[in-house]
């Protein structure tokens, strides 16, 4: 009979049937409870968010925030819901606009941060002290507006505002560093079995960049979903319909234009317009759907931040 066939396994426990003697419960215990109170003390203020957005403003003036609203009112979301057709096109624009511009911004920023890896690549020490320099200085507000509206003529169209938001300095410097973690021999491989430098980066390193897409497809959808400053800039009147924070903030300037309208005459107004809990309500219809796509990224942006943390 094989003796080390005979010889019993070593009996590895679950570390959930180790028993821990009191320091580790003491510290674990106290591991847990800072956790909730961190926990606790990033959920509160949006849920205050959301409590006050269906409060009263006659509730707010008297009482102030509170986690509970004391009197519960929708006038807000009324308010803000009287133009459907409005608030869904700016929900379509929004989601278009975020969708198409992370999409190709991720191909080109990836494809940038490839590129300027490639020790066989010429131009790189020079694209990246232009990219470096460009992200220091800047020409101005000025300028920029000339370009676009007068070089490119892409005022009151989209593009004024899907462009501007393409590529980032700062987010090209990143994705450069993601793929400095991919060992540069994945490279020659695909150049030894003959494939060409896009066949090397969409089959052998895109697929590899998954953690690093994640983590810049998040913030270049972040950029997208809360732009308002190119809309207020670029697009007037003519455009029907208005990427969502810069309806949001339309509403919001004519609710506030209307109270301070009739703040000095002896006009009554048929109800308490809302200030207050209008902004409340606009914050919570602007943030909820960005909210609710983050968990489906998470495990990516967790992974992308500890690129090239660990060496092996």
């Amino acid at each position: 009979m094989n003796k080390a066939a005979s010889t019993p396994a070593p009996d590895f426990k679950h570390p959930s049937h180790v028993r821990l003697d009191t320091s580790d419960k003491i510290i674990r215990g106290f591991t847990y409870v800072l956790v909730t109170l961190f926990s606790l003390m990033c959920v509160l203020p949006f849920w205050m968010i959301v409590a006050s957005s269906f409060s009263s403003e006659s509730a707010i003036r008297l009482s102030g925030f509170t986690l509970w609203p004391s009197e519960v009112s929708t006038y807000s979301y009324e308010l803000l819901l009287r133009s459907p057709d409005q608030m869904i096109g700016a929900y379509v624009v929004t989601i278009g606009l975020a969708v198409v511009g992370t999409a190709v911004g991720l191909f080109i920023i990836s494809m940038t941060g490839y590129a300027l890896q490639r020790k066989d690549f010429p131009f790189r020490n020079g694209i990246m002290f232009y990219i470096y320099f460009t992200s220091l200085f800047s020409a101005g507000l000025v300028p920029f507006y000339l370009l676009i509206k007068q070089t490119l003529h892409l005022d009151d169209t989209y593009w004024a505002i899907l462009l501007p938001l393409l590529m980032n300095p700062w987010l090209i410097v990143l994705m450069k560093n993601f793929v400095k973690a991919i060992p540069h021999e994945i490279t020659e491989s695909g150049k030894i079995d003959g494939a060409g430098d896009f066949r090397i980066f969409y089959a052998l390193i895109l697929p590899s960049l998954k953690p690093a897409l994640a983590t810049i497809g998040l913030f270049l959808a972040l950029g997208y979903w809360n732009e308002w400053y190119y809309s207020s800039l670029f697009l007037s009147s003519q455009v029907e319909y208005r990427p969502l924070q810069f309806h949001l903030y339309n509403v919001i300037n004519k609710v506030a234009s209307l109270k301070n309208s009739v703040a000095g005459s002896n006009v009554v107004l048929p109800t308490d317009l809302p200030s207050e809990t209008l902004k409340m309500a606009t914050a919570v219809i602007a943030t909820g759907p960005i909210i609710l796509l983050y968990p489906f990224v998470q495990k990516y942006f967790v992974a992308g931040l500890t690129v090239g943390a660990v060496k092996g």
